[in-house]
């Protein structure tokens, strides 16, 4: 219930900021001038901007094991099994949290977290990582992805994600109008938007969606420390998650599909900007240094 209030009142917090912004600056009156219902505007922006993630993050769960097969255990069939369940109830029931389900996949090394809620949430760990990692290394990883949902990770990102999206739709509309009033400001045989505000509207959205990316990025990178220090906690010891790190790096960390790449234990960008994980010396680093 509190990720639901928080969610609505992002919600409104963004519509109040564009829209105060909006007409502090004038940029009402000028596109109101102009044909534009700023408020139709701003209920565009927010159902697709906080829409689209909101919806994302109810299908989650369900992406996740679409997208890379991995198979939810019920039943255990083996000990390796056993011991998955066991380990994640356990370290759940330290997070305060209920079990997760638990999956396992097919892949190079790597695990993810995911799920619309703490209490509604999915711990998927590849074969690659199982086999390339000690019983010890394993438990590190898993914690770190019950840190991910203690943390609330994936609602917070999915509300970041909102933000943006919004301010992304508002702004590159808003702008491309205003060019494409500017262009045909003295052609008063044609009405609506033209040719420019279609053309500039998409140039726009790419352009504040590139800047968007790096804010959604900085706070992905921010919430991977976070849940190592989570798992050093869950574990007792902060030095699991250092080998673990240690090991990944040497392995070779798995590429998960696009939907769920910023879940997966580590991840990769094309830049440092745009990198939804920080690099592991850092993640390393950190965790050594910390008090």
């Amino acid at each position: 219930m509190k990720r639901v209030v928080l969610f609505l009142l992002t919600n409104i917090a963004v519509l109040l900021v564009l829209s105060v912004s909006a007409r502090i600056l004038g940029i009402d009156r000028y596109l109101t001038a102009n044909g534009l219902n700023m408020g139709m505007l701003l209920a565009f922006a927010a159902l697709i901007g906080f829409g689209g993630s909101f919806i994302s993050l109810l299908m989650s769960k369900t992406m996740a094991k679409w997208s890379t097969g991995a198979q939810v255990i019920g039943q255990p069939a083996n000990m390796d099994q056993a011991w998955l369940l066991d380990t994640v109830g356990r370290l759940a029931g330290k997070a305060g949290l209920p079990r997760p389900e638990v999956a396992v996949y097919e892949g190079a090394p790597n695990a993810f977290a995911t799920g619309p809620s703490r209490t509604n949430s999915l711990v998927a760990v590849s074969t690659g990582l199982l086999q390339g990692m000690n019983r010890r290394q394993v438990e590190a990883v898993l914690a770190h992805e019950v840190a991910h949902i203690a943390n609330g990770d994936m609602v917070t990102l999915t509300l970041i994600q909102g933000v943006v999206n919004t301010f992304v739709i508002f702004l590159s509309r808003a702008a491309a109008y205003a060019v494409d009033s500017f262009l045909r400001k003295n052609d008063e045989e044609t009405s609506g938007p033209g040719i420019g505000y279609f053309i500039t509207s998409m140039v726009f959205e790419i352009l504040f969606g590139i800047l968007a990316s790096i804010v959604v990025m900085y706070f992905s990178r921010q919430r991977e420390y976070r849940a190592d220090m989570g798992a050093a906690q869950l574990m007792g010891d902060r030095q699991p998650m250092i080998d673990a790190l240690r090991a990944l790096g040497s392995l070779g960390s798995g590429e998960l599909p696009k939907e769920i790449a910023a879940s997966g234990i580590s991840g990769r960008g094309m830049t440092a900007l745009l990198s939804s994980h920080p690099p592991l010396e850092s993640r390393i680093a950190a965790l050594q240094s910390a008090n």
